[in-house]
């Protein structure tokens, strides 16, 4: 008998309800229902839209209850890191949750600084500084609006935010939690000592909880308005621990990932934490997996450039965006993808002209040749995170494997390539909702484990090989050292 698992992905654009069906051999996905998923500025900041998102979530299971839906076994929802909600004593929602981009923590992490020394901070939470961490976005709550932290009585991450107002049943799921920056890395429970130094109260802290398990079934008003009777899963509730189960990996394979989107996420799943001085040095994150696994991991900037351009330049169809790309000269100019500027939105074309001019480069001079950049310099930080990991660990990595939607641009990966100078296998590109769905027919009992869920994602979804030899990205790699990385 097929059975089918509903998940919900919220994306840094756009949210999916996507239908997995099961038949015992392979998975089939069917996406249900897709709805933009945009901050919202008001009252002086980016925030979440969340009442709008929970009612288009509501939408896609009207959707799905509306086909008979008789064979659904449950449902799971992830979304990026970080984020969050908090509740007053009443369990109701305090205003909308801040959204990650927004400003209020320009400034924060040097603060937090002076408390607790970066170093120290690493050596305590194996997290990559990034400036939107949740420990830097509740500090900067704290000093900014320190009556509404008053009145929070319960902190959600966002995932756990979407299954209390699905189930009424509050958590904080591993994989989640492990990108505030507020855990012990070693423990892998929160660092109470950190965060009551730092003033933040910890009382609004649920238990961690491992991914795996069903937190309840939908509350009733939510069942009639919608039309299903199912239990929630608690997943791998941040989008990356979910892409990283659906690796298609053999067992033994040394290989590193990439987590290919808006953001690019590359490293490898380790036993246990590193917070040496190399994995300092290199500023690699150690975030939570599967079964308390670690994704010992470099969150590198992604498709976003480039989505910011196109949409500053007509919204072009990405054949018409190809084509330009590739009559554009190559290997001409370079960025590097995570300087600063090209954090926040609008005038990235712009932005990418002043780098080019700073660095002593030739801007720029169609959308073209902006995007053939910023492609070749993704491709190259590739190569330079790549080397880092493996300089970390000791070890030299045989294969790239990319997963995510950043798979379906041809360009990029042959670029990747010809930059790391081994194959990249690229594939699956829905990687989230699937490990999504790995997780939930694990937890219901409908697979073993993780070695039988990417057995079955290998046999289930497709995968392009690329394997290409270009001495000129090797010579160029080389100028894109000294241009862009040049301490």
């Amino acid at each position: 008998m097929t059975k089918k698992y509903l998940t919900f992905d919220y994306g840094a654009s756009s949210g999916r309800g996507i239908v997995a069906s099961f038949n015992g051999r392979r998975i089939e996905l069917d996406e249900l229902h897709r709805f933009s998923n945009d901050p919202v500025y008001a009252f002086g900041h980016y925030s979440w839209d969340i009442l709008r998102l929970f009612h288009e979530m509501k939408q896609g299971m009207k959707k799905l209850s509306a086909t008979g839906a008789k064979d659904v076994v449950s449902m799971g929802v992830d979304t990026w890191g970080v984020d969050f909600g908090l509740l007053d004593s009443d369990g109701r929602l305090i205003g909308n949750p801040l959204f990650y981009r927004d400003a209020i923590t320009d400034g924060e992490a040097e603060r937090v600084f002076e408390s607790v020394s970066k170093r120290e901070l690493y050596e305590r939470t194996g997290i990559q500084y990034l400036k939107f961490n949740t420990l830097f976005q509740l500090t900067a709550l704290y000093r900014r609006y320190p009556k509404l932290m008053d009145s929070a009585k319960t902190l959600l991450f966002m995932p756990d935010l979407f299954n209390y107002m699905l189930t009424g049943v509050p958590s904080a799921e591993f994989t989640m939690a492990s990108t505030s920056e507020m855990l012990d890395v070693r423990t892998r429970n929160y660092d109470f000592e950190l965060l009551e130094k730092l003033g933040i109260n910890t009382a609004m802290l649920q238990p961690i909880t491992m991914p795996g398990r069903v937190l309840g079934r939908l509350e009733s008003k939510v069942a009639d308005e919608t039309g299903l009777d199912l239990p929630v899963v608690s997943v791998c509730g941040h989008d990356t621990g979910s892409a990283y189960l659906a690796v298609p990996k053999k067992p033994g394979e040394r290989s590193a990932y990439l987590s290919c989107g808006t953001w690019s996420l590359l490293g490898t799943e380790t036993d246990s934490p590193n917070t040496s001085d190399a994995a300092f040095a290199a500023d690699y994150t150690n975030e939570g997996g599967w079964g308390g696994n670690i994704r010992f991991l470099k969150n590198i900037m992604g498709l976003w450039i480039y989505g910011e351009v196109r949409r500053e330049t007509g919204n072009a169809d990405y054949r018409t965006l190809d084509a330009e790309i590739e009559a554009a000269d190559r290997l001409v100019r370079f960025i590097d993808p995570d300087a600063p500027e090209f954090m926040s939105p609008g005038h990235m074309t712009q932005k990418i002209a002043d780098y080019c001019t700073r660095t002593g480069q030739t801007p720029p001079q169609s959308r073209g040749e902006t995007l053939r950049c910023v492609l070749e310099s993704l491709a190259m930080k590739y190569r330079f995170q790549l080397e880092a990991l493996e300089k970390t660990l000791g070890y030299r990595m045989d294969t790239l494997r990319a997963v995510g939607g950043g798979c379906k641009d041809r360009l990029l990966m042959k670029y990747t390539a010809a930059a790391i100078a081994r194959p990249v296998i690229a594939g699956p590109v829905e990687a989230t909702a699937i490990g999504n769905v790995a997780a939930q027919m694990i937890t219901m009992g409908d697979i073993s484990g993780v070695d039988q869920a990417r057995e079955l994602i290998a046999d289930s979804f497709d995968t392009d090989v690329y394997e290409i030899t270009d001495t000129e990205f090797t010579a160029a790699y080389e100028r894109f050292l000294k241009v862009c990385m040049a301490k």
